[in-house]
């Protein structure tokens, strides 16, 4: 397991912008798949990006065009940027770790490994 921390979350208004990070402690590039995933009060936990050594991306599709993971191997960071926020990306965000599946990373948390503690977001109409 690889610990992680997140940061970057808080309160903004529905439109603006957050950029959250996620530490890896140890070496980021041996982690195939780096995953965002968020849960709103209520619901249950989902995929929201992925990205693998190569800088592969996958995106749920309700944050396509707005969302855009990254990730800085030499600084062990994982990013997601969050543009024009809405009301329902409200919720806690959690930077996770895992392994791939034939060389690809999926958007879901059967194979990851390692998860963050979460950061909170808040959008407001």
């Amino acid at each position: 397991q690889v610990p992680l921390v997140e940061s970057g979350g808080g309160s903004v208004q529905a439109g603006g912008s957050l950029r959250l990070s996620c530490v890896a402690s140890g070496y980021a590039y041996n982690i195939p798949c780096m995953h965002w995933f968020r849960q709103a009060p209520g619901k249950e936990r989902e995929g929201v990006a992925v990205i693998d050594r190569a800088g592969s991306t996958a995106y749920t599709d309700s944050v396509k065009g707005r969302f855009t993971i990254s990730r800085d191997n030499a600084k062990n960071t994982l990013y997601l940027q969050m543009n024009s926020l809405k009301p329902e990306d409200t919720g806690m965000y959690y930077c996770a770790a895992g392994r791939d599946v034939g060389s690809r990373c999926y958007l879901i948390s059967s194979f990851v490994s390692s998860w963050g503690q979460g950061t909170e977001v808040t959008v407001s109409s």
